[in-house]
């Protein structure tokens, strides 16, 4: 494993008050710290991409993406936004692609067995130990959130906080599971995928950002990997959630939906299922089904009133209230 490189950033070289300098020098940071891994895990290898270096008596924040995407087309537009230097600067960053969905993964041959996503959540701890990370903040959405979730409940002493963006607890009904069926049967695996993402207003509004997800999703040369993430994601267990009993997220959650949003109602539901003094809620306006694309200077606010609620680095806000 190479040494990471140590990027000497410091407050007297930065001007916080200048947006497009601190986008720039987080992008920096991000870029020359970069290092890829390939880790072993029982559900097969997993490729994680490690931004910054560890910092001591601090989590690392691990993320995991969505069905139809890869860690770059999940969270990049959140990582490189300009109100998210400091939580860059000030953690390490782990992104964990699912099993063949990373950026030039081979295509899985016909017949092979995908993990589920209880197995795919079972891969988080060999990638934990290989890093030697002690402790997380989790970042998920969609099935990347569930995934998390997952893991939380089984490995709660390593998970600090969670952020769930478009989290669905519940498995798919029978209703559910009819109508799938029968989507499939008028529609692509892409248009399928396209829905979970976007409502049908952003689709048939075809913002440029829809566009761009569009056509990389299209026209990806593993569809059939991806085809195998999204029948994991739809044949996922109910998580049980019960608000007050044994089954339960013990540690502070964020979660997140668009109004109006594809999965607005399910996120509705698992606020419901927890610890509501432990558990904020965030529906974001004008964001579509994707809020860490569409609107990712307000989640980057949010998350950082989220760390700064666990106790970490509580000088970011008031130095921006000072600022402002």
């Amino acid at each position: 494993m190479s040494e990471l490189q140590e990027v000497q950033i410091t407050e007297d070289n930065v001007n916080m008050q200048d947006p497009l300098k601190a986008a720039e020098l987080a992008a920096k940071l991000l870029a020359v710290q970069e290092q890829k891994h390939s880790i072993e895990t029982p559900y097969g290898m997993v490729t994680v991409t490690i931004q910054g270096s560890p910092k001591p008596k601090r989590p690392a924040i691990v993320t995991f993406h969505d069905v139809g995407m890869d860690h770059k087309l999940c969270f990049r537009s959140l990582f490189e936004n300009e109100d998210m230097y400091e939580i860059v600067k000030n953690f390490v960053v782990c992104h964990i692609d699912a099993p063949g969905q990373e950026e030039g993964a081979a295509v899985y041959p016909a017949g092979y067995q995908y993990p589920s996503l209880d197995q795919l959540a079972e891969t988080i701890p060999s990638v934990l130990q290989y890093l030697n990370f002690p402790s997380i903040i989790g970042i998920g959405v969609g099935a990347g959130a569930y995934v998390l979730a997952r893991y939380t409940l089984t490995h709660p002493n390593t998970v600090e906080g969670l952020v769930l963006v478009n989290i669905d607890p519940n498995a798919k009904g029978w209703m559910d599971w009819a109508a799938h069926k029968l989507t499939g049967l008028t529609s692509s695996i892409s248009e399928m995928i396209l829905s979970h993402l976007f409502s049908t207003e952003e689709l048939s509004g075809n913002s440029d950002i829809v566009r761009q997800y569009k056509t990389a999703i299209l026209n990806s040369p593993i569809l059939g990997n991806n085809h195998l993430y999204w029948n994991s994601y739809n044949s996922r267990r109910d998580l049980n959630l019960e608000r007050g009993g044994d089954v339960t997220l013990k540690c502070p959650v964020m979660l997140v939906v668009g109004d109006q949003a594809p999965h607005e109602d399910a996120v509705v539901e698992c606020n419901s299922k927890l610890d509501p003094t432990q558990t904020s809620f965030l529906k974001m306006a004008d964001s579509g089904g994707q809020p860490q694309i569409t609107q990712p200077g307000k989640l980057a606010e949010a998350f950082k009133y989220f760390v700064q609620g666990m106790g970490y680095i509580p000088h970011i806000l008031d130095k921006k209230r000072s600022m402002g």
